[in-house]
């Protein structure tokens, strides 16, 4: 009796065509990352559950702009009762809660689900996927803290006020919001980079934003008590919004909210202008140096 091999092979044509089309590339997969992210960052294209805080947070922003609006234009105030350089550090809890909502909602999930390799398993690369996530957040912060600043602007045009007055402080504010949300951005992804848990990442944000200004406060205001004065100006180089406050002031017409008023001059300034850049810079090195591990 003759035996015959048993085949263990097949081929099947299961209909499967080659992609003829075009190849996108690393450009277009880092827009497409850096809008996925944008858009998360408000909930958008998520559940609905998703765009709840941060579009209560986005109109908490917003509100008392328009109520100082209808008030200026109501009684046709020849000026608005809050300087636009000075309406990011009066709100700069609501930046924070958003910031530490999130910063580890853009990247804490592509760590605890290690999906991180699969995006570099693509086209896109290490730098790609930071300058998309960086990018995002700052962004997404700056439409939080532009967006009032804007409101306030048209109420000012509607109340009638000096066009150019308002321009130019319109201006400075957008280079102040611009400035904060980079810098404000690139700590919080920092921070939320650092541990795939989100609720550590809530906390660390949390801690480098609040805990830090609360105690150069009160710092501060000890330092004046004392007769200590001169530090004061040098204390605030220790936390993020009081870094913002003092380049504002020395280089933006802003009235500084230190203890007694006391902001640095364009000295002092341009250490806190280079202590901002070195900031972003570092924090952006930062993740390139986390990414580079995470990524093998």
């Amino acid at each position: 009796m003759s035996t015959q091999p048993v085949e263990t092979t097949r081929i099947h044509n299961i209909g499967y065509r080659n992609y003829e089309g075009s190849r996108l590339g690393r450009s277009y997969a880092r827009r497409s990352l850096y809008s996925q992210s944008l858009r998360g960052a408000y909930g958008l294209g998520r559940s609905a559950k998703s765009k709840v805080l941060p579009m209560i947070l986005f109109a908490v922003m917003c509100v008392p702009a328009a109520i100082i609006v209808a008030v200026a234009v109501a009684t046709k105030m020849k000026d608005l009762p809050l300087d636009y350089t000075r309406y990011a550090i009066v709100t700069q809890a609501v930046i924070g809660l958003f910031l530490a909502a999130q910063a580890p909602q853009s990247v804490s999930r592509d760590l605890r689900f290690k999906t991180v390799p699969l995006y570099f398993s693509r086209p896109i690369e290490r730098i790609d996927y930071v300058l998309a996530k960086y990018g995002a957040m700052a962004s997404a912060l700056f439409v939080l803290t532009a967006a009032p600043v804007l409101i306030l602007y048209i109420g000012s045009l509607l109340a009638k006020m000096d066009f150019s007055d308002q321009t130019k402080g319109f201006a400075q504010g957008l280079v102040s919001v611009a400035l904060l949300s980079l810098l404000f951005g690139g700590l919080g992804l920092v921070m939320a980079a650092l541990t795939p848990r989100r609720g550590f990442g809530v906390a660390a944000v949390i801690a480098t934003l609040t805990i830090t200004y609360g105690a150069v406060s009160t710092v501060q205001a000890i330092a004046l008590e004392t007769g200590s004065g001169s530090a004061v100006q040098w204390l605030g180089l220790f936390s993020p919004i009081t870094l913002i406050d003092g380049v504002q002031t020395a280089f933006l017409g802003a009235t500084s909210s230190f203890p007694g008023g006391q902001g640095p001059d364009t000295g002092a300034g341009t250490v806190y202008l280079l202590v901002v850049l070195a900031l972003v810079l570092g924090s952006y090195a930062v993740l390139m140096r986390r990414y580079r591990k995470v990524g093998l």
